[in-house]
């Protein structure tokens, strides 16, 4: 791409990101600030470096609405127009408390009264 015109090189950069960022359904939400994530893995994920300030602490991060992880995390390193941030953890949102028991496989679900 050296051999392309510098408006035509940032252009298609600018038409990639825009694609990412249609693609993902992924959004970081830091207080009442929301960024759509550009790529997500394991790890981490990274945001458009022109749109995200260099986050650190404790994100939540959402598909659509559906909660999907509490993150605490670090940004790492400027990519391809890309901020990269790393997890230091990284917690699953579940939608129930957890039990403090184990569960038989067989219970009963619930008690029907006896009627008299």
């Amino acid at each position: 791409m050296e051999f392309l015109p510098k408006e035509v090189r940032e252009g298609l950069e600018a038409a990639r990101k825009r694609d990412l960022k249609k693609k993902s359904r992924l959004r970081v939400r830091v207080n009442e600030e929301v960024f759509p994530v550009l790529k997500f893995w394991d790890t981490g994920f990274a945001l458009d470096i022109e749109r995200a300030p260099r986050l650190r602490g404790l994100v939540d991060l959402y598909d659509g609405s559906r909660h999907l992880y509490q993150c605490l995390i670090v940004a790492s390193e400027e990519e391809d127009g890309q901020m990269k941030y790393e997890f230091k953890r990284s917690t699953a949102v579940e939608d129930r408390a957890p039990l403090d028991f184990a569960r038989e496989e067989n219970a009963p679900i619930g008690l029907i009264p006896r009627m008299v």
